[in-house]
């Protein structure tokens, strides 16, 4: 391999220079592209936590409230049986471990003792001295902590920007409840 050599203005020769410029140009190019890579991903992170909390409240009203795990594995499109596995691709802060569902009585607490089915849900929403047992909302959040608290961090791409382990904003939705897995016998 042939080495080139260069001139300068003052007459010197010159060697590796260009190699130099070009570490010092690479690393400037390389921290603006994987910035704007980070940036990319906490708003899909951000983006995936609201619609993660939309699908298990949905989910939520029309499946039997006994079925709280497979809402949340449901929520994050987790075929597995298994709890607090991560299966969003590039979203691995948010897992079925994170889904948490609310079913809330018409003053929008937690609904307390809780209905045994649907059907007794049905009779507790009829009867005036069970208002309490009645489940008229369901509450669907990613978060960290039981009750909608505690928002998920995200976690930089390979720890590239330590300073990015951001938390998420707290996402909930309400929504009236419906069927709750009530059907009918024939």
């Amino acid at each position: 391999m042939r080495t080139t050599l260069h001139r300068s203005s003052n007459g010197r020769w010159e060697r590796g220079a260009t190699a130099v410029e070009f570490a010092i140009v690479a690393m400037l190019f390389f921290t603006i592209v994987l910035g704007i890579m980070e940036f990319g991903r906490v708003l899909y992170v951000w983006n995936t936590v609201q619609e993660v909390t939309r699908r298990a409240a949905r989910e939520a009203v029309v499946r039997g409230f006994a079925d709280a795990g497979m809402v949340s594995r449901a929520a994050v499109f987790n075929p597995e049986t298994g709890s607090g596995t991560a299966y969003l691709p590039a979203g691995l802060e948010i897992s079925d471990a994170n889904v948490k569902i609310n079913y809330l009585n018409g003053s929008l607490a937690v609904a307390s003792p809780m209905p045994t089915d649907p059907a007794d849900n049905l009779s507790a929403c009829n009867d005036v001295s069970r208002a309490t047992s009645c489940i008229r909302f369901v509450e669907a959040c990613v978060a960290t902590g039981g009750n909608c608290t505690g928002s998920v961090n995200y976690v930089p791409m390979a720890g590239l920007f330590p300073f990015l382990a951001i938390p998420i904003p707290l996402s909930s939705v309400i929504m009236p409840a419906e069927s709750l897995g009530f059907s009918v016998s024939p």
